[in-house]
């Protein structure tokens, strides 16, 4: 619980530092939104919603202005308050987790569903096949047992960071302990050593559900993918279940924000109306395959109708993030990540120091069993220091990983590429982990391998290591061109540190880790 009250901390800060998508406005500034605008604090998924926003927009002469972040990440950004002034209203897939955090559930007036969508599985038709399942009788009961007999792997978002993740979560323990209502401690006690074996099935991870989805299909190695329905949905080649025993499901509430004026709040109730509308929630279901909240409008073909039962939800904050805490540190594979951390001559002064506390404040955030390697170059790799935080003694990992950043000096040239190779090397041969290289540099390759000779390197790469994605972070003058082909190579993620924070950036990397 520790490191997951400090993470939501410093996730925090670092996202009001990092949010660049133009939700941050004031009176002031002349930038600010204009009255009509709608600055929405929301869910990363509702970014398929662009057509939805441009009708509303047409209908309503109202502009919706979205900001994306992680559901948790901001439920805890209003709970503190550094909604206010900045976010008209909130559009969440779900205000469960919001409504056990007082302070933060304050904060919010006037909630009303949109739409929804149930958390389900997508598994490949021939493992389907092979199990002898009939779509319409799955339970998790089965999942779990296909899992067990290795025949089933998957992928999730993690649910430290991704509401998606969390309904999974609590959908699988809410299932597989029995309970026949809100989640208690006990319940999760309970299925604890099932949960164990259910999240053994588990090798693929991430952040958000877009990139989840693009890498199920890169790489092609798990058999199935838990998420939204309406997600699964847009992914070809899917069977989408509903499991039998029941589902947590998402309803999408939008909400003014309580520090708003009378005017807003009025754009606000504007903007719902029309949202519930039978035309615009056709449009909704058609295009984004949740489903309607308007009993008049059907869902979209393909949308199963059967009913399934909501699974309860956690009753309380501290059952919710004992889950979360049991899940990152027992339940989940561990991770093993190597940083790729450019100290050359240019990082001297302020940069070096932003990194040094970036990388300290990052050590709140490591989970039991991870191990991490710290692999700082200039010129070439100056050294290699590999940590692992054992249950057991979690401070001494942490210690010495802290101990060798502040050791950390700038000089020399910047050896990108062979750095790079030098990470894949180090990794070797594939382990039970959720494996990944977080590269972070303030410049352009000057010195050693080239980006050609690097691309043949990986191309060269064969079963798991091939998998292993890098994860560039933009910093100082790094190149954004040079730094996105490494990421769309190998499978990883651009992060922005130049608009944002370099604390920001490690910690988004955290659900992909």
């Amino acid at each position: 619980m520790r490191r997951r009250a400090l993470a939501l901390l410093t996730v925090t800060a670092a996202l009001l530092t990092g949010c660049t998508s133009g939700g941050q406005g004031h009176k002031d500034d002349p930038a600010a939104p204009k009255p009509g605008t709608l600055r929405v604090l929301a869910s990363s998924e509702l970014s398929d919603m662009g057509a939805v926003f441009d009708r509303v927009r047409e209908d309503t002469g109202v502009t919706v202005r979205p900001t994306y972040m992680g559901t948790l990440d901001a439920v805890d950004l209003v709970a503190r308050g550094k909604a206010d002034g900045a976010y008209d209203a909130l559009w969440l897939s779900s205000d469960d987790y919001l409504r056990l955090r007082p302070e933060a559930a304050k904060k919010v007036v006037s909630e009303t569903p949109v739409m929804s969508s149930p958390v389900a599985i997508g598994v490949k038709p021939a493992t389907v096949q092979a199990l002898g399942w009939k779509p319409e009788q799955v339970t998790w009961s089965q999942i779990e047992q296909a899992v067990q007999d290795g025949r089933l792997t998957y992928g999730m978002t993690d649910p430290a960071r991704s509401n998606s993740g969390f309904s999974t979560l609590v959908s699988v323990a809410s299932a597989l302990s029995g309970a026949q209502s809100a989640l208690t401690d006990a319940d999760v006690a309970k299925a604890t050593p099932r949960l164990k074996e259910f999240f053994k099935g588990q090798k693929l991870t991430s952040g958000s559900s877009g990139w989840l989805a693009a890498a199920y299909k890169r790489r092609g190695t798990v058999d199935a993918l838990l998420n939204y329905e309406s997600v699964l949905k847009g992914i070809p080649g899917l069977t989408v279940i509903r499991p039998r025993d029941g589902v947590v499901t998402a309803d999408y509430p939008l909400s003014s924000l309580a520090a708003t004026g009378a005017r807003t709040r009025e754009d606000v109730r504007r903007v719902v109306d029309d949202l519930r509308t039978p035309a615009v929630q056709k449009l909704i279901t058609g295009t984004t395959h949740r489903r309607p909240v308007v009993a008049s409008v059907p869902p979209a073909a393909g949308l199963d109708t059967g009913r399934r039962r909501e699974l309860p939800f956690p009753g309380s904050r501290s059952v919710a993030d004992g889950l979360l805490d049991s899940y990152e540190n027992e339940l989940r594979r561990p991770s093993r990540t190597v940083y790729v951390l450019d100290t050359s001559g240019s990082m001297d002064g302020d940069r070096l120091d932003s990194l040094k506390k970036a990388l300290t404040d990052l050590t709140g955030d490591f989970r039991d069993r991870e191990e991490v390697t710290l692999m700082p170059f200039g010129s070439d790799v100056k050294s290699v220091r590999t940590h692992v935080v054992e249950p057991g003694d979690p401070k001494a990992g942490l210690d010495a990983i802290r101990r060798d950043t502040a050791a950390l000096e700038a000089d020399g040239n910047t050896a990108i590429y062979t750095s790079l190779e030098k990470a894949y090397d180090h990794l070797g041969a594939d382990r039970d982990t959720f494996t990944s290289i977080v590269l972070m540099t303030d410049g352009e390759n000057t010195t050693g391998a080239k980006a050609g000779d690097f691309d043949g390197f990986y191309r060269r790469l064969t079963g798991t290591r091939r998998d292993i994605p890098v994860f560039p972070i933009l910093f100082g003058d790094s190149d954004r061109a040079e730094l996105s082909h490494i990421a769309d190579l190998t499978g990883g993620r651009l992060f922005d540190a130049q608009h944002g924070s370099l604390d920001g950036a490690f910690k988004e990397i955290r659900g992909y880790q």
